[in-house]
């Protein structure tokens, strides 16, 4: 017999946005991790191509996400993400965790990280690692 799980020790399903910010037609990576992660169990929601950074932020606040997935490759990373930050802060959101996957030189990334972005991936990254990574920022407690 196996023990129900009480409301205490239910396991919190992770609702993660994939956006493609800027003028990047290119999604195929985005389509391929945001499906790992709805088969690892995390509800997905895709914006689609060329999304500003004020769309994606109205669309995080609007579905309650725990997570924002930006895929980037056009190199516009510096000028998108500050803003994308910045707007996530001002509708109260510090809690939502963004990760970017793309174009990224190694160079940017303590930026972008003391930014705030939680993790950064390089093409061919691994699904695994980065739905693993998803569920380490937010503890055991998450799916």
């Amino acid at each position: 017999m196996t023990k129900r799980k009480t409301n205490s020790e239910q396991v919190h399903r992770l609702r993660v946005l994939v956006a493609k910010p800027g003028l990047d037609g290119h999604d195929r990576g985005a389509k391929v991790v945001a499906r790992a992660l709805r088969d690892a169990g995390m509800e997905v929601i895709y914006t689609g191509l060329r999304q500003t950074p004020e769309m994606i932020a109205e669309a995080a606040l609007q579905e309650d996400v725990d997570v924002v997935g930006l895929s980037i490759l056009s190199g516009a990373h510096m000028a998108l993400l500050p803003r994308i930050l910045e707007l996530l802060k001002a509708n109260g959101q510090e809690h939502v965790r963004v990760f970017v996957g793309g174009i990224i030189p190694d160079e940017d990334s303590p930026r972008l990280k003391a930014m705030g972005v939680t993790g950064i991936y390089g093409p061919g990254a691994s699904t695994d690692v980065i739905v693993s990574d998803i569920r380490a920022a937010f503890g055991s407690s998450a799916a």
